[in-house]
């Protein structure tokens, strides 16, 4: 069970260090608007970390991606099992482009632009996405 959950750890970060990468953050920006530390970043995006609910809240905002998905890369959720709100956002294009192995940082980032630019215009007033730093 510990290699995999070490095995786990390491996805996660690889996620983390590719999100980040994809922001156009470097480790010391994702510090700075996360308030945890450089070294800790680093750890984390090698797997030698289990990170908290609290660093997961503040990464999600950061990174500007749901708590949701990353207590799922994190293996703290079951990503089948939802939940358990009707209403739960399900997973949608963003979340298939953020975590399709076969795209690199510049396609994920490519396609994200491009999809985020066309649901922009079609949402109704007042439901625009929340300000943060600009993900492609």
């Amino acid at each position: 069970m510990t290699s995999q959950w070490d095995a786990q750890m390491e996805a996660f970060g690889a996620f983390i260090r590719s999100q980040r990468k994809l922001a156009k953050l470097t480790l010391r920006q994702l510090a700075e608007l996360t308030s945890l530390s450089n070294p800790y970043l680093s750890e984390l995006e090698r797997g030698m970390h289990q990170p908290s609910v609290r660093v997961l809240k503040q990464l999600s905002e950061a990174l500007n991606l749901s708590g949701e998905m990353l207590l799922a890369e994190a293996g703290l959720l079951d990503p089948d099992r939802g939940s358990g709100r009707e209403d739960a956002e399900q997973p949608g294009v963003e979340h298939a482009i953020r975590t399709d192995a076969a795209l690199d940082d510049a396609q994920k980032a490519a396609l994200l632009a491009v999809y985020q630019s066309m649901t922009q215009e079609r949402q109704p007033k007042g439901t625009e996405r929340p300000a943060g730093p600009k993900v492609p």
